[in-house]
């Protein structure tokens, strides 16, 4: 008698711009959306990272023609920042490639802290990369 009195549990639509800022996504969902994001991006991407091929192997004048692309002002800092945009999108969607054949093939790896644990390190390991090769291309180092 006492679980037929019990109320059910209410379902509701959600109010995308007052509830959505106020859910927390955990590690896991972030690293799938940005997976996501990221193979996006390459696709995107793609003719630029094209331009970059032929033209830094076509011959030497198209390969200083390229280099000067990058070296000039306002417009190669562009250029550097969407390399480096194509650089993290290539490093996460790897790492976050390799956790999930990871968690495919280890029947271990499929649990709640692992998960999190992995999330966590892919997004570090991605942006830390991310940063020492940016510095490269910026000539820090």
């Amino acid at each position: 008698m006492t679980e037929l009195a019990r109320k059910r549990p209410e379902f509701r639509n959600i109010n995308a711009f007052k509830d959505l800022p106020t859910y927390s996504l955990p590690a896991p969902g972030w690293v799938s959306i940005l997976h996501r994001i990221s193979g996006v991006l390459m696709f995107v991407l793609l003719p630029f990272i094209l331009w970059i091929f032929d033209t830094s192997v076509s011959s030497e004048i198209s390969y200083a023609r390229f280099r000067s692309a990058f070296a000039g002002g306002a417009g190669g800092v562009v250029l550097k920042l969407v390399a480096l945009l194509l650089i993290w999108a290539y490093l996460h969607h790897f790492i976050a490639g390799v956790r999930h054949v990871w968690m495919d093939v280890s029947h271990k790896a499929v649990t709640k802290s692992w998960g999190n644990t992995s999330a966590r390190v892919t997004l570090v390991v991605s942006l830390l990369l991310t940063v020492v090769l940016g510095a490269k291309l910026f000539g820090l180092y």
